[in-house]
């Protein structure tokens, strides 16, 4: 996370006037004050095994890195990845966030089986997909600390019943705790952004229900993929388009709904159900 911060972040191998490039969805993060309230929120030890997504120019990671010793940065962009190179104490990985196997990451010997702790400001363009890339990792994490869009932290922190429930909230909700910890005003970066930012804290639930990923994914989907429309017209066809009979709880379930209006509970409860029944069908 960073901006064209103030000078002492700019020493050293982050700094260098390097220019936001609008293809990586670069705002860099300058305002000291959101700066330290990140920091104290992740509130970093020596020996945590952090890894930062997307350090920028150093606003965030420089305080990190002052507090821990040592951490692991992910970064795309090949001249900034080179520069952090040059810093002592920062392991780069230059890759495209999408491309991290997070599970090899947190096995490497530096780590030593640590749980990870993620930070970040996100590619707002691209925030949605590497959060569902990071979710079947989440039992290699201890938390996680990001930037991002308002509006997309309002979608993955709502309840049932609102028009910011969706498929986001579903996914993320059935594995962490998700909590709004800090509004960022577009002044806060460089260049401005067009909406309004927050940092959300996201804590995976220590045990979680036991459910196939994949195919409460795909129940979420159908559900959400006709939202002003009854569960039937989308969820209830994809429900009959499985090859084995549905068992009498998946049977029971109310498609007289709007998807909106289903708890994560019920949804993790149909998978559960549905997933049974594929468990016991006969082979082939």
């Amino acid at each position: 996370m960073s901006r064209r911060p103030a000078p002492h972040l700019l020493s050293g191998p982050a700094g260098g006037g390097h220019q936001a490039r609008k293809r990586f969805g670069q705002h860099f993060l300058t305002d000291e004050a959101i700066i330290g309230g990140i920091v104290r929120a992740v509130g970093p030890r020596p020996g945590d095994a952090l890894v930062e997504i997307g350090p920028g120019l150093g606003a965030i990671t420089q305080p990190l890195l002052e507090r821990t010793g040592g951490l692991t940065v992910v970064e795309i962009d090949r001249d900034l990845a080179e520069r952090w190179r040059a810093r002592q104490g920062v392991t780069v990985v230059e890759s495209d966030v999408l491309k991290v196997d997070f599970g090899a990451l947190a096995d490497e010997p530096a780590r030593a089986g640590r749980p990870l702790r993620l930070v970040g400001n996100l590619p707002y363009n691209i925030s949605t997909p590497i959060l569902f890339h990071l979710l079947p990792w989440a039992h290699r994490v201890q938390d996680q600390h990001f930037m991002l869009q308002k509006e997309v932290i309002d979608r993955m922190a709502a309840g049932p019943g609102g028009k910011d429930y969706g498929r986001l909230s579903v996914m993320l909700q059935w594995r962490y705790r998700i909590e709004s910890i800090l509004d960022v005003p577009p002044a806060s970066f460089d260049p401005p952004p067009r909406v309004d930012s927050a940092v959300v804290r996201m804590v995976p639930l220590a045990a979680p229900p036991a459910v196939d990923e994949t195919l409460l994914g795909a129940l979420v989907a159908a559900a959400f993929s006709q939202r002003r429309k009854l569960l039937r017209h989308g969820l209830g066809r994809w429900m009959e388009e499985r090859p084995q009979p549905l068992p009498a709880a998946a049977a029971a379930f109310d498609l007289q709904r709007r998807a909106e209006e289903v708890p994560v509970a019920e949804f993790v409860a149909l998978a559960q159900a549905l997933a049974q029944t594929a468990d016991a069908a006969p082979a082939a």
